[in-house]
């Protein structure tokens, strides 16, 4: 399954770039994310709890950042294991400033197996894009949680 988007951040690109990878950030913004650590430099582990109807499990993730061209582009990995399937993708994101904001274009593919896969199809077909937008609004909110916080000398 494909799944192409297009997000602009209301930050400039090295903050963003700076604040993209940070496992604070990303498990904040992630839905229904138990846990999410950087194990290594580059690869993360995470746990989220899936619930599409009456189907109900423990998805446990790991991403992997592949390459990276700072500030410019990602590619990314993405292997996940639970009791009703598997879940596999890779993307590519690429940052481009825009009059001090920061256009994110996303491109990925994600396959789904097992017992999650006719649900997960329809949910991600049907609304992959309101469930990519509604994260990237949350990284973008923690982002500038972060920034507030530095300036205030909390951080």
């Amino acid at each position: 399954m494909k799944i192409e988007y297009q997000h602009t951040f209301g930050l400039p690109r090295k903050v963003v770039w700076k604040y993209i990878k940070d496992e604070k950030v990303l498990g904040s913004a992630i839905p229904s994310c138990r846990t999410f650590v950087q194990s290594t430099k580059g690869l993360y582990q995470a746990e989220i709890d899936v619930n599409i109807g009456p189907l109900k499990d423990v998805i446990t993730l790991e991403v992997s950042l592949e390459k990276e061209r700072v500030p410019s582009y990602l590619q990314l990995l993405l292997k996940g294991r639970g009791n009703l399937g598997e879940i596999s993708g890779n993307g590519e994101i690429f940052f481009n400033d825009q009059q001090g904001s920061t256009q994110l274009n996303i491109q990925a593919e994600v396959k789904v197996s097992g017992t999650l896969s006719g649900a997960a199809e329809r949910v991600i077909s049907g609304g992959a894009n309101k469930g990519i937008e509604k994260f990237f609004l949350s990284v973008e909110k923690e982002i500038k949680k972060n920034l507030y916080l530095l300036r205030k000398g909390r951080k």
